[in-house]
């Protein structure tokens, strides 16, 4: 009796820790996807992205071990999974390296070799296990469950383990001692922290081959399982603290974009596996082998999830994320779920003047906007020929102060559409037009009936309101549009003085992809001499700065040597040919550098102007390109 409970204990905690092991293998999955979509051009962000990627492979290997494969499948997937812990040490190097490059401290070729050299000694141990040197042959009834039999190479990588761990920590630590900003010294914690989730989770299958565990199955068992929830935790910690590398961001963007993305893929696709384990093992404890609320389980558990999250998002991202800031930001919410778009406001002003036409029985109806003191139709309804046949411009010299008079023009009736009247302005301050409605009148008819006329100036009042919000819109618009640039400037400098406080102010942050073509472009278009290339942001970047001291302080030259190189780094090697292989340097070469016609370029390499521009925009993209990675280079990022 006492063994059989005995027995259960041990079979629920094992059933645990497998559960354990599935969830830690689809949120390490689910952060790489993460890596791999939002900051893989960061350094940190892609040696964080090989460091999970050995834990999926670790952790999905041994979550697919179960009692009902066969001998030869436990054998492979074990195998299996020392691909991902023999590449885990060159990887946490990796890391450690990154972030001392973030941190101001860039490698002067010793730590790069370092960590190169570490990869092959990966690779080394890769081979021998490929070869059965580095583990033996499989032990079925081994305890405290099937492993491989460990030989003198595994003793050997277990000292390169425990040492490359340590190398690695200690470059944390020197990260670490780097920051200045709080909030670098607070993120540089939780990835320190994080960073032991891999080694801790490597930790269990190091011990297979060892009396102790399998003398002590409980212990051996409860140590994995509490090693496994904190590893799921701490994988979730050093992501959150890599999230922030090789963004510009504002903080609460990144922390609610990286909570939801957990909590709709892990947490989701966790939890559905956990109820589908649990209700399977009972329904085999019940003699039901196959359960029919499987299925059913998944699929709820899915469905109740995914809605929970979608209602609970904006209750998560006020309290949480919105700090101080709660009340702008949810204005700015606000004003995005409410805003009138010109399609909105093209589908209201039809709906007005669909009841205008309504109220008066006639044919065609119109609403034009005045901007710039420029009257044009935005929305018309009915007959648009007789709005075309008479000329806007004369209806404005109609329009006096009366407010609620409308006037003939043509065979139209027209009402002065005026701004609504503020509570901070006065009594006899004029109000400013906005704009006219103008319905179609009958030949015979020259007045409006009273009840008609209160009907239609009502609808005018809702048309009015329309073009006020329209034109306070438009304001915001241009300032935003304003402001942009400033403000992504401003957002880069910050997340780039996150981790080193003399990046963000004292150097010049690397431009978007989008500017940088655009620039580039530029450039190129003047570059014998002219505005494009005297005035180019270009001038900016560290590599033309550095060119333009070894050249008397010429800028001009400078940026032009610079295209150069760039133009050069497209160019086949070999003598120059008109081949396919040659296109986009032929492109740079005779559009640019030579200056030719786009028409002669065009025949002479056989193409249609429009594949010439085409082509020609690819060239441009390699170009700015190779200025980025020399930029990048220079810097050392």
């Amino acid at each position: 009796m006492i063994n059989g409970w005995s027995d259960s204990v041990l079979a629920g905690i094992q059933t645990l820790n497998q559960i354990l092991t599935a969830g830690i293998a689809i949120t390490a999955f689910s952060l790489f996807l993460y890596s791999l979509s939002f900051n893989l051009r960061d350094r940190v962000a892609r040696s964080f992205a090989l460091i999970l990627l050995c834990v999926v492979v670790v952790f999905t290997a041994e979550a697919l071990q179960d009692k009902t494969i066969s001998i030869e499948a436990v054998d492979m997937l074990l195998r299996l999974q020392w691909f991902g812990i023999v590449f885990l040490p060159a990887a946490y190097l990796h890391l450690s390296d990154a972030l001392l490059v973030t941190a101001g401290r860039p490698s002067r070729g010793r730590r790069r070799f370092a960590v190169r050299g570490m990869y092959l000694v990966s690779a080394f141990f890769l081979v021998l296990l490929a070869f059965g040197y580095l583990l033996g042959p499989i032990v079925p009834e081994g305890k405290p469950a099937p492993h491989l039999q460990r030989t003198m190479w595994t003793e050997v990588f277990t000292i390169f383990y425990v040492a490359a761990m340590v190398w690695a920590g200690v470059n944390f630590v020197r990260a670490y001692s780097r920051m200045l900003t709080r909030s670098g010294r607070r993120r540089m914690l939780y990835l320190m922290a994080g960073a032991t989730a891999p080694a801790l989770g490597s930790y269990p299958y190091l011990l297979f081959g060892y009396s102790f565990a399998g003398e002590h199955p409980y212990i051996f068992w409860g140590i994995a399982t509490v090693i496994n929830a904190l590893v799921g935790a701490l994988v979730i910690l050093m992501a959150y603290a890599v999230a922030f590398f090789g963004v510009s961001w504002p903080d609460r963007v990144i922390k609610s974009r990286l909570f939801k993305w957990i909590m709709r893929g892990p947490v989701t696709a966790s939890a559905a596996l956990a109820l589908m384990t649990i209700v399977r093992r009972g329904g085999v404890i019940l003699g039901e082998p196959y359960n029919a609320f499987v299925p059913f389980t998944v699929v709820v558990t899915v469905l109740l999830l995914e809605h929970a999250i979608t209602f609970a998002a904006p209750v998560w991202e006020r309290n949480l994320f919105f700090g101080r800031d709660r009340g702008e930001l949810q204005l700015l919410q606000n004003v995005e779920e409410r805003l009138l778009t010109q399609g909105d406001l093209q589908q209201f002003l039809e709906a007005v003047l669909a009841a205008v036409r309504d109220h008066l029985q006639a044919s065609t109806a119109f609403v034009a906007a005045l901007d710039d003191e420029t009257l044009s139709p935005i929305v018309v309804a009915g007959n648009r020929a007789m709005l075309d046949q008479e000329s806007l411009t004369e209806v404005l010299d109609q329009v006096n102060d009366d407010l609620r008079r409308e006037f003939q023009w043509g065979k139209f009736w027209v009402l002065p559409l005026h701004q609504h009247r503020r509570a901070d302005m006065d009594e006899d301050e004029v109000l400013p037009l906005l704009g006219l409605l103008g319905v179609s009148r009958r030949d015979d008819k020259q007045t409006i009936e009273n009840d008609q006329r209160e009907a239609l100036w009502l609808l005018a009042d809702r048309a009015a309101l329309a073009l006020e919000d329209r034109q306070l819109q438009q304001r915001v618009f241009r300032s935003l549009a304003d402001i942009q640039p400033q403000v992504e400037l401003i957002q880069r400098m910050r997340a780039a003085g996150r981790y080193d406080s003399r990046a963000g102010l004292l150097t010049e942050p690397l431009p978007e992809e989008a500017d940088l073509f655009n620039w580039v472009r530029d450039a190129l278009t003047h570059y014998w001499g002219g505005p494009k290339l005297t005035n180019n942001p270009l001038m900016k970047l560290q590599v033309v700065r550095d060119l333009a001291d070894a050249d008397d302080g010429n800028s001009a030259n400078a940026l032009r040597t610079l295209l150069r190189k760039a133009v050069d780094q497209v160019k086949p090697k070999g003598d120059r040919k008109f081949t396919t292989e040659w296109i986009l340097y032929n492109i740079l070469e005779m559009k640019f550098i030579e200056g030719r016609k786009v028409r002669d370029v065009a025949s002479r390499l056989a193409m249609s102007e429009a594949d010439l521009y085409r082509k020609q925009r690819v060239a441009i993209e390699a170009v700015a390109k190779a200025i980025f990675d020399m930029e990048v280079s220079l810097k050392g990022e």
